[in-house]
Protein backbone atom coordinates (compact mmCIF):
# COMPACT_ATOMS: atom_id res chain seq x y z
CA UNK A 1 0.00 0.00 0.00
CA UNK A 2 1.64 3.72 -1.00
CA UNK A 3 2.50 5.70 1.51
CA UNK A 4 -0.42 8.15 0.06
CA UNK A 5 -3.18 5.31 0.96
CA UNK A 6 -1.54 4.83 4.16
CA UNK A 7 -2.43 8.00 5.11
CA UNK A 8 -5.71 7.92 4.15
CA UNK A 9 -6.32 4.33 6.16
CA UNK A 10 -4.93 6.20 9.31
CA UNK A 11 -7.81 9.43 9.16
CA UNK A 12 -10.68 6.60 8.15
CA UNK A 13 -12.51 4.90 11.54
CA UNK A 14 -12.64 1.82 8.87
CA UNK A 15 -9.76 0.71 8.58
CA UNK A 16 -8.42 2.20 12.07
CA UNK A 17 -11.26 0.07 13.45
CA UNK A 18 -9.65 -2.77 11.50
CA UNK A 19 -5.78 -2.37 12.28
CA UNK A 20 -7.28 -1.99 16.14
CA UNK A 21 -9.13 -5.21 16.58
CA UNK A 22 -8.45 -6.07 19.30
CA UNK A 23 -7.11 -2.48 20.69
CA UNK A 24 -8.07 -1.23 24.18
CA UNK A 25 -11.49 0.34 23.17
CA UNK A 26 -12.67 -2.98 21.67
CA UNK A 27 -10.78 -5.06 25.01
CA UNK A 28 -12.90 -2.53 27.74
CA UNK A 29 -16.13 -3.27 25.14
CA UNK A 30 -15.65 -6.98 25.07
CA UNK A 31 -14.92 -7.05 28.90
CA UNK A 32 -17.99 -5.27 30.02
CA UNK A 33 -19.80 -7.33 27.84
CA UNK A 34 -18.94 -10.36 29.29
CA UNK A 35 -19.15 -9.66 32.28
CA UNK A 36 -22.48 -8.53 32.33
CA UNK A 37 -24.06 -11.34 30.07
CA UNK A 38 -21.56 -13.45 32.56
CA UNK A 39 -24.29 -12.56 35.68
CA UNK A 40 -27.77 -11.92 33.40
CA UNK A 41 -26.78 -15.69 32.11
CA UNK A 42 -26.82 -16.59 35.65
CA UNK A 43 -30.16 -15.16 36.36
CA UNK A 44 -31.57 -16.84 33.68
CA UNK A 45 -30.24 -20.20 35.01
CA UNK A 46 -31.43 -19.51 38.20
CA UNK A 47 -35.11 -18.73 36.94
CA UNK A 48 -35.45 -21.83 34.87
CA UNK A 49 -34.50 -23.45 38.20
CA UNK A 50 -30.60 -24.21 37.04
CA UNK A 51 -27.90 -24.23 40.25
CA UNK A 52 -26.07 -21.61 39.17
CA UNK A 53 -23.17 -21.78 41.90
CA UNK A 54 -22.88 -25.44 41.01
CA UNK A 55 -18.79 -25.26 39.69
CA UNK A 56 -19.56 -26.74 36.22
CA UNK A 57 -22.61 -24.80 35.27
CA UNK A 58 -20.70 -21.52 36.66
CA UNK A 59 -17.45 -22.81 34.32
CA UNK A 60 -19.81 -22.79 31.54
CA UNK A 61 -21.28 -19.86 31.97
CA UNK A 62 -17.88 -18.07 32.43
CA UNK A 63 -16.96 -20.09 28.66
CA UNK A 64 -20.01 -18.61 27.14
CA UNK A 65 -19.38 -15.21 28.92
CA UNK A 66 -15.95 -14.97 27.41
CA UNK A 67 -16.34 -16.35 23.81
CA UNK A 68 -19.60 -14.14 23.72
CA UNK A 69 -17.33 -10.81 25.11
CA UNK A 70 -14.50 -12.11 22.81
CA UNK A 71 -17.01 -12.12 19.56
CA UNK A 72 -16.77 -8.24 20.49
CA UNK A 73 -12.79 -7.71 19.35
CA UNK A 74 -13.81 -7.63 16.02
CA UNK A 75 -16.77 -5.60 15.65
CA UNK A 76 -17.01 -6.08 11.71
CA UNK A 77 -18.53 -9.17 11.73
CA UNK A 78 -22.28 -10.11 12.42
CA UNK A 79 -21.73 -12.74 15.46
CA UNK A 80 -20.58 -9.10 17.53
CA UNK A 81 -23.22 -6.77 16.55
CA UNK A 82 -25.85 -9.85 17.37
CA UNK A 83 -24.29 -9.62 20.57
CA UNK A 84 -23.70 -6.49 20.71
CA UNK A 85 -27.97 -6.34 20.42
CA UNK A 86 -28.88 -8.73 22.71
CA UNK A 87 -26.34 -6.93 25.24
CA UNK A 88 -28.46 -3.62 24.58
CA UNK A 89 -31.49 -5.15 24.46
CA UNK A 90 -31.36 -6.79 27.82
CA UNK A 91 -29.89 -3.98 29.25
CA UNK A 92 -32.97 -1.33 28.52
CA UNK A 93 -34.91 -4.38 29.61
CA UNK A 94 -33.40 -4.20 33.22
CA UNK A 95 -33.44 -0.55 33.15
CA UNK A 96 -37.11 -0.75 32.52
CA UNK A 97 -37.71 -3.15 35.33
CA UNK A 98 -35.73 -0.79 37.55
CA UNK A 99 -38.27 1.73 37.09
CA UNK A 100 -41.43 -0.44 37.15
CA UNK A 101 -39.98 -1.66 40.45
CA UNK A 102 -39.69 1.71 42.18
CA UNK A 103 -43.32 2.82 40.82
CA UNK A 104 -45.62 -0.44 40.68
CA UNK A 105 -43.42 -2.78 42.80
CA UNK A 106 -43.86 -0.13 45.87
CA UNK A 107 -47.55 -1.40 45.98
CA UNK A 108 -48.40 -4.38 48.01
CA UNK A 109 -50.74 -7.28 47.77
CA UNK A 110 -53.38 -7.19 45.33
CA UNK A 111 -52.52 -3.75 44.44
CA UNK A 112 -49.76 -5.17 43.05
CA UNK A 113 -51.96 -7.39 40.92
CA UNK A 114 -51.54 -10.24 38.58
CA UNK A 115 -50.19 -7.99 35.56
CA UNK A 116 -47.29 -7.13 37.45
CA UNK A 117 -46.76 -10.78 38.13
CA UNK A 118 -46.96 -11.71 34.76
CA UNK A 119 -44.62 -8.66 33.41
CA UNK A 120 -42.33 -9.61 36.66
CA UNK A 121 -42.52 -13.46 35.04
CA UNK A 122 -41.77 -12.20 31.26
CA UNK A 123 -39.37 -10.49 32.25
CA UNK A 124 -37.01 -12.44 33.93
CA UNK A 125 -37.51 -14.90 31.70
CA UNK A 126 -35.65 -13.24 28.86
CA UNK A 127 -37.74 -13.76 25.94
CA UNK A 128 -38.30 -10.37 25.34
CA UNK A 129 -34.90 -9.78 24.49
CA UNK A 130 -34.37 -12.10 22.49
CA UNK A 131 -37.55 -12.22 20.77
CA UNK A 132 -37.12 -8.54 19.82
CA UNK A 133 -33.24 -9.62 18.57
CA UNK A 134 -34.35 -12.34 16.37
CA UNK A 135 -37.39 -10.46 15.06
CA UNK A 136 -35.04 -7.36 14.40
CA UNK A 137 -32.13 -9.22 12.68
CA UNK A 138 -34.83 -11.49 10.78
CA UNK A 139 -36.17 -8.17 9.49
CA UNK A 140 -33.09 -6.90 8.58
CA UNK A 141 -31.60 -9.73 6.42
CA UNK A 142 -34.79 -9.68 4.79
CA UNK A 143 -35.18 -6.00 4.11
CA UNK A 144 -31.43 -5.90 2.32
CA UNK A 145 -32.20 -8.40 0.04
CA UNK A 146 -35.51 -6.09 -1.01
CA UNK A 147 -34.56 -3.08 -3.20
CA UNK A 148 -37.28 -0.58 -3.25
CA UNK A 149 -38.02 2.61 -5.97
CA UNK A 150 -38.47 5.94 -4.20
CA UNK A 151 -39.74 8.85 -6.41
CA UNK A 152 -39.12 12.34 -6.01
CA UNK A 153 -40.42 15.69 -7.34
CA UNK A 154 -38.21 18.69 -8.26
CA UNK A 155 -39.86 21.93 -8.85
CA UNK A 156 -37.99 24.79 -10.45
CA UNK A 157 -38.36 28.30 -11.81
CA UNK A 158 -35.87 27.54 -14.49
CA UNK A 159 -36.80 26.34 -17.96
CA UNK A 160 -36.05 22.77 -17.37
CA UNK A 161 -39.54 20.98 -18.55
CA UNK A 162 -40.04 17.91 -17.50
CA UNK A 163 -36.76 15.77 -16.96
CA UNK A 164 -36.23 12.60 -15.29
CA UNK A 165 -32.73 11.42 -13.32
CA UNK A 166 -32.70 7.92 -11.71
CA UNK A 167 -30.09 7.85 -8.86
CA UNK A 168 -27.86 5.03 -7.52
CA UNK A 169 -25.68 4.90 -5.19
CA UNK A 170 -23.68 2.17 -2.58
CA UNK A 171 -24.28 -0.70 -4.63
CA UNK A 172 -21.31 -2.20 -2.94
CA UNK A 173 -21.64 -4.86 -5.91
CA UNK A 174 -20.34 -8.77 -5.17
CA UNK A 175 -20.39 -8.33 -1.94
CA UNK A 176 -23.48 -8.55 1.02
CA UNK A 177 -26.38 -8.37 -1.50
CA UNK A 178 -27.25 -11.00 -4.29
CA UNK A 179 -26.17 -9.88 -7.57
CA UNK A 180 -29.52 -11.07 -8.73
CA UNK A 181 -30.73 -8.08 -7.46
CA UNK A 182 -29.44 -5.65 -9.50
CA UNK A 183 -29.60 -7.49 -12.22
CA UNK A 184 -33.99 -7.51 -12.04
CA UNK A 185 -33.52 -3.99 -11.11
CA UNK A 186 -32.48 -2.83 -14.70
CA UNK A 187 -35.78 -3.40 -16.99
CA UNK A 188 -37.73 -1.82 -14.19
CA UNK A 189 -35.03 1.18 -14.65
CA UNK A 190 -35.19 1.47 -18.34
CA UNK A 191 -39.42 1.04 -18.24
CA UNK A 192 -39.71 4.30 -16.42
CA UNK A 193 -37.72 6.08 -19.53
CA UNK A 194 -35.16 7.92 -17.64
CA UNK A 195 -33.41 11.15 -19.82
CA UNK A 196 -30.42 10.56 -17.52
CA UNK A 197 -28.75 8.02 -14.97
CA UNK A 198 -26.46 9.21 -12.13
CA UNK A 199 -24.32 6.32 -10.17
CA UNK A 200 -22.93 8.27 -6.94
CA UNK A 201 -20.21 6.32 -5.92
CA UNK A 202 -19.45 2.56 -4.22
CA UNK A 203 -20.29 1.25 -6.55
CA UNK A 204 -18.03 -1.27 -5.78
CA UNK A 205 -15.29 -1.59 -2.72
CA UNK A 206 -12.45 -3.60 -1.54
CA UNK A 207 -14.26 -6.92 -1.12
CA UNK A 208 -15.44 -6.45 -5.31
CA UNK A 209 -13.23 -9.07 -7.58
CA UNK A 210 -12.20 -8.10 -10.83
CA UNK A 211 -14.54 -10.05 -12.54
CA UNK A 212 -17.35 -8.32 -10.41
CA UNK A 213 -16.09 -5.21 -10.86
CA UNK A 214 -16.57 -5.44 -14.99
CA UNK A 215 -19.50 -7.06 -14.67
CA UNK A 216 -21.25 -4.70 -12.70
CA UNK A 217 -20.40 -1.94 -15.06
CA UNK A 218 -21.52 -4.13 -17.91
CA UNK A 219 -25.19 -4.36 -15.97
CA UNK A 220 -25.15 -0.51 -15.45
CA UNK A 221 -23.97 0.77 -18.74
CA UNK A 222 -26.55 -1.46 -20.53
CA UNK A 223 -29.33 0.85 -18.83
CA UNK A 224 -31.28 2.97 -21.85
CA UNK A 225 -31.71 7.05 -20.79
CA UNK A 226 -31.92 9.64 -23.27
CA UNK A 227 -28.53 11.47 -22.08
CA UNK A 228 -26.23 8.39 -20.83
CA UNK A 229 -25.16 6.83 -17.66
CA UNK A 230 -22.54 9.29 -15.55
CA UNK A 231 -20.88 8.14 -12.70
CA UNK A 232 -18.40 9.90 -9.94
CA UNK A 233 -16.27 8.19 -7.21
CA UNK A 234 -17.10 7.11 -3.81
CA UNK A 235 -14.66 6.44 -1.25
CA UNK A 236 -14.65 2.39 -1.75
CA UNK A 237 -14.67 2.61 -5.53
CA UNK A 238 -10.83 2.36 -6.15
CA UNK A 239 -10.35 -0.11 -2.97
CA UNK A 240 -8.18 2.89 -0.77
CA UNK A 241 -8.55 0.61 2.23
CA UNK A 242 -7.12 -2.56 1.17
CA UNK A 243 -4.51 -4.59 2.04
CA UNK A 244 -4.38 -6.41 -1.43
CA UNK A 245 -6.16 -5.15 -4.20
CA UNK A 246 -7.87 -7.16 -6.76
CA UNK A 247 -8.28 -4.79 -9.26
CA UNK A 248 -6.18 -1.17 -10.36
CA UNK A 249 -7.34 2.24 -10.39
CA UNK A 250 -6.13 2.36 -14.10
CA UNK A 251 -8.49 -1.39 -14.72
CA UNK A 252 -11.80 0.14 -12.85
CA UNK A 253 -11.25 3.41 -15.43
CA UNK A 254 -10.99 1.82 -18.32
CA UNK A 255 -13.59 -1.17 -17.01
CA UNK A 256 -16.33 1.84 -16.50
CA UNK A 257 -15.12 3.89 -20.35
CA UNK A 258 -15.74 0.68 -22.01
CA UNK A 259 -19.06 0.19 -20.84
CA UNK A 260 -20.26 3.42 -22.19
CA UNK A 261 -20.42 5.17 -18.60
CA UNK A 262 -19.33 9.26 -18.73
CA UNK A 263 -17.16 9.64 -15.38
CA UNK A 264 -17.06 12.95 -14.17
CA UNK A 265 -14.34 13.97 -11.85
CA UNK A 266 -14.28 17.48 -10.17
CA UNK A 267 -16.11 18.17 -13.74
CA UNK A 268 -19.57 19.67 -15.84
CA UNK A 269 -21.07 19.01 -18.86
CA UNK A 270 -24.23 20.10 -20.85
CA UNK A 271 -27.33 17.52 -21.14
CA UNK A 272 -29.49 18.76 -23.39
CA UNK A 273 -30.16 22.37 -23.70
CA UNK A 274 -31.50 23.83 -20.29
CA UNK A 275 -29.18 21.67 -17.86
CA UNK A 276 -25.79 21.21 -16.74
CA UNK A 277 -24.60 18.22 -14.85
CA UNK A 278 -21.54 18.72 -12.26
CA UNK A 279 -19.86 15.61 -10.42
CA UNK A 280 -18.00 15.80 -7.63
CA UNK A 281 -14.55 14.17 -6.88
CA UNK A 282 -15.20 12.66 -3.36
CA UNK A 283 -14.53 14.47 -0.60
CA UNK A 284 -12.49 11.67 2.07
CA UNK A 285 -10.79 11.04 -1.65
CA UNK A 286 -9.73 14.50 -2.31
CA UNK A 287 -9.13 15.78 1.11
CA UNK A 288 -6.27 13.05 1.86
CA UNK A 289 -5.55 11.62 -1.37
CA UNK A 290 -5.27 14.73 -4.30
CA UNK A 291 -4.33 17.64 -1.75
CA UNK A 292 -7.95 19.23 -0.92
CA UNK A 293 -11.37 19.36 -2.47
CA UNK A 294 -12.40 21.75 -4.97
CA UNK A 295 -14.32 24.63 -4.40
CA UNK A 296 -18.34 23.80 -6.40
CA UNK A 297 -18.07 26.87 -7.71
CA UNK A 298 -14.68 25.97 -9.65
CA UNK A 299 -16.29 23.16 -10.97
CA UNK A 300 -19.21 25.07 -12.36
CA UNK A 301 -16.61 27.52 -14.23
CA UNK A 302 -18.60 29.69 -16.32
CA UNK A 303 -22.05 27.93 -16.61
CA UNK A 304 -24.90 29.09 -17.15
CA UNK A 305 -26.49 30.01 -13.84
CA UNK A 306 -29.76 30.75 -16.26
CA UNK A 307 -29.80 26.89 -16.55
CA UNK A 308 -30.74 24.17 -14.50
CA UNK A 309 -27.26 23.17 -12.20
CA UNK A 310 -27.44 19.51 -11.33
CA UNK A 311 -24.52 18.30 -9.11
CA UNK A 312 -23.69 14.52 -7.82
CA UNK A 313 -21.20 14.27 -4.87
CA UNK A 314 -20.96 10.85 -3.39
CA UNK A 315 -21.01 12.41 0.31
CA UNK A 316 -23.55 14.60 1.49
CA UNK A 317 -20.78 17.15 2.72
CA UNK A 318 -19.71 21.27 1.88
CA UNK A 319 -23.93 21.68 1.08
CA UNK A 320 -23.55 25.43 1.91
CA UNK A 321 -20.91 25.74 -0.66
CA UNK A 322 -22.60 24.20 -3.08
CA UNK A 323 -25.66 26.18 -2.45
CA UNK A 324 -23.89 29.69 -2.67
CA UNK A 325 -22.45 28.30 -5.61
CA UNK A 326 -25.67 27.82 -7.51
CA UNK A 327 -26.65 24.49 -7.85
CA UNK A 328 -29.90 24.15 -7.69
CA UNK A 329 -29.91 19.98 -7.18
CA UNK A 330 -27.01 18.22 -5.29
CA UNK A 331 -27.92 14.09 -5.29
CA UNK A 332 -25.87 12.00 -2.75
CA UNK A 333 -25.53 8.50 -0.90
CA UNK A 334 -22.49 7.58 1.00
CA UNK A 335 -24.80 6.92 4.45
CA UNK A 336 -26.53 3.78 3.92
CA UNK A 337 -29.72 5.74 5.99
CA UNK A 338 -27.88 4.75 9.13
CA UNK A 339 -28.55 0.84 8.19
CA UNK A 340 -28.31 -0.14 11.41
CA UNK A 341 -30.21 1.64 14.44
CA UNK A 342 -29.57 4.01 15.89
CA UNK A 343 -26.84 5.40 13.62
CA UNK A 344 -28.88 7.52 11.36
CA UNK A 345 -30.96 8.72 14.14
CA UNK A 346 -27.73 9.69 15.71
CA UNK A 347 -26.25 11.23 12.76
CA UNK A 348 -29.35 13.30 12.56
CA UNK A 349 -29.11 14.49 16.27
CA UNK A 350 -25.77 15.39 15.57
CA UNK A 351 -25.92 18.16 12.32
CA UNK A 352 -25.67 15.37 9.33
CA UNK A 353 -27.58 14.79 6.57
CA UNK A 354 -28.35 11.03 6.44
CA UNK A 355 -31.43 10.35 4.50
CA UNK A 356 -34.16 12.18 2.63
CA UNK A 357 -34.68 15.57 1.46
CA UNK A 358 -32.96 18.62 2.39
CA UNK A 359 -33.01 22.72 1.82
CA UNK A 360 -30.11 24.55 1.93
CA UNK A 361 -30.60 28.09 0.73
CA UNK A 362 -32.26 27.77 -2.94
CA UNK A 363 -30.71 23.79 -3.08
CA UNK A 364 -32.88 21.07 -2.45
CA UNK A 365 -30.65 18.24 -1.57
CA UNK A 366 -31.56 14.57 -1.64
CA UNK A 367 -29.34 11.60 -0.15
CA UNK A 368 -30.38 8.45 -0.96
CA UNK A 369 -29.99 5.02 1.53
CA UNK A 370 -28.26 3.44 -1.29
CA UNK A 371 -29.36 0.13 -3.48
CA UNK A 372 -27.61 -1.86 -0.56
CA UNK A 373 -26.03 -1.50 2.74
CA UNK A 374 -21.94 -2.49 3.55
CA UNK A 375 -20.34 -4.49 5.58
CA UNK A 376 -22.85 -6.42 7.52
CA UNK A 377 -25.64 -8.48 5.49
CA UNK A 378 -28.62 -6.84 7.26
CA UNK A 379 -29.87 -3.39 7.24
CA UNK A 380 -32.62 -2.58 10.64
CA UNK A 381 -32.73 1.39 9.51
CA UNK A 382 -34.32 2.86 6.35
CA UNK A 383 -34.32 0.40 3.12
CA UNK A 384 -32.36 -0.36 -0.07
CA UNK A 385 -33.41 2.01 -3.31
CA UNK A 386 -32.77 3.93 -6.08
CA UNK A 387 -34.42 7.10 -6.62
CA UNK A 388 -36.55 8.13 -9.44
CA UNK A 389 -36.21 12.31 -9.28
CA UNK A 390 -38.84 14.05 -11.68
CA UNK A 391 -37.62 17.60 -12.81
CA UNK A 392 -40.74 20.02 -13.51
CA UNK A 393 -40.82 23.58 -13.94
CA UNK A 394 -42.84 25.19 -12.18
CA UNK A 395 -45.39 26.55 -14.95
CA UNK A 396 -45.76 22.56 -15.85
CA UNK A 397 -46.27 21.50 -12.13
CA UNK A 398 -50.08 20.09 -11.78
CA UNK A 399 -50.61 19.86 -15.99
CA UNK A 400 -50.52 16.62 -17.89
CA UNK A 401 -47.51 16.99 -19.42
CA UNK A 402 -45.64 14.63 -17.50
CA UNK A 403 -47.15 11.72 -20.18
CA UNK A 404 -46.04 8.37 -20.13
CA UNK A 405 -42.84 9.09 -17.52
CA UNK A 406 -46.03 10.27 -14.39
CA UNK A 407 -47.61 6.60 -15.71
CA UNK A 408 -44.01 4.68 -15.54
CA UNK A 409 -43.96 6.08 -12.25
CA UNK A 410 -47.30 5.10 -10.84
CA UNK A 411 -47.27 1.94 -12.55
CA UNK A 412 -44.02 1.09 -10.35
CA UNK A 413 -45.35 1.64 -7.02
CA UNK A 414 -43.03 4.39 -6.46
CA UNK A 415 -43.22 5.93 -2.86
CA UNK A 416 -42.17 9.26 -1.62
CA UNK A 417 -38.82 10.12 0.13
CA UNK A 418 -39.98 9.42 4.06
CA UNK A 419 -37.14 9.56 6.58
CA UNK A 420 -35.68 12.12 9.04
CA UNK A 421 -34.57 14.24 6.87
CA UNK A 422 -38.10 14.94 4.62
CA UNK A 423 -38.89 18.10 4.49
CA UNK A 424 -36.28 19.51 6.79
CA UNK A 425 -35.74 23.32 6.86
CA UNK A 426 -32.61 24.84 5.79
CA UNK A 427 -29.22 23.23 7.71
CA UNK A 428 -28.05 26.18 9.38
Amino acid sequence: MSAERRNLCRRCLFCRFRREKGGTMQKLLAITVGVYLFFRIRRLLKFYGVKAERPAVAACNLLAACWLGGLCLDLWTVGAMLVLHFAVLFALADILALFVRQIWGRRKGAGRGRVYVFCARLYRCGIVPVGAAAILFGYGFFNMGHVRQTACRVTTDKNVGDFRVILLADIHYGTIQHPDILKDMIPRINALDPDLVVLAGDIVEEGTSGEDMREVFRLLGSMESRYGVYYVYGNHDRQPYAEKRTYTDGELKQAIEDSGIHILRDGAVEIGEDLILAGREDAMIARYLLGGIVPPGEILGDADRDKFLLMVSHEPVGVEEVSEAGVDLLLCGHTHGGQLFPVGLLTELTGGLNYGTYQSGNCQVIVSSGVAGWGYPIRTQEHCEYVVVDITSRGKAGQEGAGDKEEAREGMGAQELSGPGRNRKEKE
